[in-house]
């Protein structure tokens, strides 16, 4: 049995070693720090849904970092997070690429893992939150290839204008 085409590593992506992670690592904190400096800058601030470190570690959340290996050296080179909403729907959180590596196909492989993550834990649908400004369309766009389409605001979103809601089935 071969692997869903979602879950092959895109042609040219460097290859990553995904793990379940427990936040303690001193560079996952700086990562995640980036990422909510860019959703603040981009968004207004009622718009911001990133999740800090706390968020990150609530028990409903399952997080996974993505390393690169350099010869004995390892980077970090993405994350993605899953929190489930109910026992058949899964939300996708801190979908982030480290800046130099955008463009490679690490997100495609973060998506791919995260997709049978939540297939795995018995979840039928996969949803997901993300700005509607222009600095997320390269997001939008990854999601809306790997079978993501708009849907009205789920869980204890409202509606907003500078949201975009996508799900899928799984």
């Amino acid at each position: 049995m071969g692997m869903p085409p979602e879950a092959s590593k895109p042609s040219g992506a460097p290859a990553l070693v995904i793990r379940l992670d427990d936040l303690r690592d001193a560079r996952i904190a700086r990562f995640l720090e980036e990422h909510l400096a860019d959703m603040r800058r981009v968004s207004p601030p009622e718009s911001v849904h990133a999740l800090d470190l706390e968020g990150l570690r609530r028990p409903e959340i399952r997080f996974w970092s993505a390393w690169t290996q350099d010869g004995a050296d390892e980077a970090l080179a993405g994350t993605v997070a899953l929190k489930r909403l109910d026992e058949g729907h899964a939300e996708l959180k801190s979908m982030r690429t480290a800046a130099h590596l955008r463009g490679r196909g690490i997100a495609a492989q973060l998506l791919a893992h995260a997709l049978a993550e939540a297939r795995a834990a018995g979840h039928m649908r996969m949803s997901l939150e993300t700005g509607s400004q222009p600095f997320f369309a390269p997001a939008r766009a990854l999601y809306a290839r790997h079978g993501f389409a708009p849907c009205p605001p789920f869980g204890d979103y409202g509606p907003d204008p500078a949201s975009c809601f996508m799900t899928r089935g799984l």
